[in-house]
């Protein structure tokens, strides 16, 4: 009789208990918050405040998906629990930062900083630092500021030197003792980056030309290749409103598709072969090219002034198949897990917009304070995300 009541009860705390798979966490960038919303039901939850400078700010999650680490443009580098909606814990880590990672284990988090440049690396479980990589270059006496790092397989962490144009691949499996790969000469000014899901191929985008690098992570020795180059050639430039990004990693079959810097174009890559395999016009300078998970459609959105729009492309067709016009501002996208629906921050009318992807229907709306990047917890188990 008294297994049977404990097995009862467990099975009743067990019902009752709250998972974290369908949650998420929206940046409300002027007011140093975020929201912590669901998808099942596309309500919100809890807010969470405190959070410093969140203009520019990402998110990453813990293995088991209980804690976000929200990444502030002021440094900050911060500790959520999204079950209990509390902040665990803070540290300023530097005077500028632009985001971060999470090691294969879930038990490192890396910070790319702006100002004074390098990476950081951090204890998840306490915020205590591991180890401090300084981005030094050329003599030693410049200092680079560190974009596009990502988490790679072997607890390794990625990422490009804007000022130095080069990749370091930082190989974190010895905390003690970390080593550092470099490869120099990539290009101009490699302004963000991406990894494949499989966590094969790191792509630099580059601002300072035309062109992208590739580094094959399987095989280091072969060092950058560059591709797509000179993919503007013989066109004017427009002036860039605001820099692309390259999370996402929009890839249908064996395409890829990549906003172009500074033209009103979405350039289509054979992986293959890693060329240009096709372009696709589009309503104006793509800021997000993003797939949905089963590869169909890709939704893009634009820099000012057609920031009020978005156009989802059929890979298929390769073709702009619908544009729709959520509202001024339209700063991010965030599919949820399976695809059926997608979420899009209306920064200038402070909410955001949840779609169903085949019928384009609206299906719900959020008040939000300005909101920007949307995380949903399903990237606490997909490399680079």
């Amino acid at each position: 009789m008294r297994y049977l009541l404990l097995s009862a009860l467990l099975l009743s705390t067990a019902i009752h208990a709250r998972g974290t798979g369908d949650l998420g966490v929206l940046i409300e960038r002027a007011d140093s918050s975020v929201q912590i919303v669901e998808t099942s039901n596309n309500t919100s939850l809890a807010r969470v405040n405190g959070l410093g400078d969140l203009s520019h700010a990402s998110i990453v999650y813990s293995r088991d998906a209980q804690f976000a680490y929200v990444f502030g443009r002021d440094g900050g580098l911060s500790k959520i629990d999204i079950l209990s909606a509390t902040l665990v814990a803070r540290t300023l880590q530097s005077g500028n930062s632009i985001g971060g990672a999470i090691s294969q284990d879930g038990r490192l988090v890396a910070v790319s900083n702006y100002k004074p440049g390098g990476v950081k690396i951090f204890d998840a479980e306490t915020l205590e630092l591991v180890a401090d990589i300084p981005s030094t270059y050329g003599d030693k006496q410049q200092t680079s500021k560190v974009i596009g790092l990502v988490d790679s397989p072997g607890q390794k962490f990625v990422f490009s030197l804007w000022d130095a144009g080069e990749i370091w691949v930082l190989d974190m499996s010895d905390q003690n003792n970390p080593a550092i790969q470099k490869f120099k000469a990539i290009g101009l000014n490699p302004y963000d980056a991406l990894i494949t899901g499989d966590g094969r191929y790191y792509i630099a985008g580059l601002f300072g030309e035309d062109g992208m690098a590739l580094l094959d992570l399987w095989d280091l020795d072969k060092g950058v290749k560059r591709i797509l180059p000179n993919y503007g050639r013989g066109e004017e430039k427009l002036p860039v409103y605001k820099m692309p990004h390259l999370e996402g990693w929009a890839v249908a079959g064996n395409l890829a598709f990549v906003p172009a810097v500074g033209r009103h174009e979405v350039l289509v890559i054979d992986m293959l072969n890693w060329s240009e395999a096709a372009r696709i016009k589009v309503h104006g300078q793509p800021i997000f090219v993003m797939a949905r998970p089963d590869g169909r459609q890709v939704w893009v959105n634009f820099a000012l002034p057609n920031n009020d729009t978005i156009q989802i492309i059929d890979t298929q067709r390769l073709a702009v198949v619908k544009q729709i016009k959520p509202g001024k501002g339209v700063l991010h996208m965030e599919f949820e897990p399976r695809g059926e629906e997608v979420w899009l921050s209306v920064r200038d009318e402070d909410r955001v917009e949840v779609y169903d992807t085949n019928t384009f229907e609206r299906k719900a709306a959020l008040p939000a304070k300005k909101p920007s990047g949307i995380f949903f917890t399903a990237r606490a188990h997909r490399i680079g995300l």
